[in-house]
């Protein structure tokens, strides 16, 4: 048994599936848990791998870390998606966090993973500090303007086609997640792919919230190798303050030992190298990238 996932119009892969664990169908989305050889037990939403136990954690590192490093004191925080609660999970790791709000419309998928994925929330939904919500990520930043929240995680589904996700990838998108943020907030978002095949939707996100200088005087993409799908996988932070290539190495390890975060990739040795990105994705920002809007937001046709 295999699952194909389309890549581009030139490349689909197969997952061999040794064993399926569990599938259905949610108000949103399909999914499938299985383990496949090598990755382990994996997940698929609408025939598309999510994330595999073998590397989940670069994932979930590189969308929760840099954010929440970078924050001096980051005690607030809304991770907007994040169904398999490992995004919550990371933030969860630094001690000063008080609340963490996890805002995810899928009911049914969170309540299926809590049960068949602990190894990837590993009880971050029974954190006393998390809040559960299950409704649209946007609305509820909309409706929490002025909240002051310290950071900001947006880890949801690629702006698909004709899809919501298409709304939660624009200039709009961005105000509205700043303006429920403090005054010295950080933002971060998964992107897409890093890959030199289909580079233009993270690119896109860069120029996008660059273009949003006195909100965000500091933007940097970065992006973490992720061997589950088969390319690097990228993702934008924002700033309203702090300058992620101005922390130091030192600093990030005075800040892992206070806060009683211990990571395996990214780590205060690698800050540096996750925000050095190749030229060729500077080159699809000056070839291919453009400003996002609710009027002309990225259509994710692969």
């Amino acid at each position: 048994m295999f699952i194909a996932e389309t890549h581009t119009s030139a490349a689909i892969w197969h997952y061999r599936v040794e064993k399926m664990i569990l599938e259905g169908k949610t108000q949103y989305q399909t999914y499938q848990i299985c383990d496949v050889p090598r990755f382990g037990k994996s997940l698929f939403l609408d025939y598309n791998i999510q994330t595999s136990l073998m590397d989940e954690y670069i994932f979930h590192e590189c969308m929760s870390q840099p954010a929440m490093t970078l924050h001096p004191n980051p005690k607030k925080v809304v991770v907007c998606g994040g169904g398999e609660g490992a995004t919550l999970r990371e933030a969860l790791k630094h001690n000063t966090v008080e609340s963490a709000i996890m805002v995810d419309i899928d009911e049914e998928l969170v309540d299926m993973v809590k049960v068949h994925m602990p190894e990837w929330h590993q009880g971050a939904f029974e954190d006393p500090r998390t809040t559960l919500l299950h409704t649209d990520a946007r609305q509820w930043l909309v409706d929490h303007k002025g909240a002051n929240f310290d950071v900001i995680l947006s880890d949801l589904p690629n702006p698909h086609e004709d899809g919501p996700a298409q709304f939660l990838f624009t200039k709009e998108y961005f105000q509205i997640a700043a303006d429920a943020m403090s005054e010295d907030g950080v933002y971060a978002m998964q992107a897409g792919s890093a890959n030199e095949n289909y580079p233009d939707c993270m690119m896109s996100c860069v120029k996008t919230l660059e273009s949003m200088k006195e909100t965000f005087p500091y933007v940097a993409g970065y992006y973490g190798l992720v061997s589950t799908f088969f390319q690097p996988w990228g993702f934008v932070l924002a700033s309203k303050k702090y300058d992620p290539f101005a922390l130091a190495q030192e600093e990030i390890e005075k800040r892992f030992a206070e806060r009683g975060v211990k990571n395996r990739y990214y780590t205060p040795r690698y800050h540096q190298s996750v925000f050095t990105l190749p030229e060729y994705l500077w080159e699809s920002y000056h070839r291919g990238a453009r400003v996002l809007t609710d009027a002309e937001p990225f259509a994710w046709t692969a």
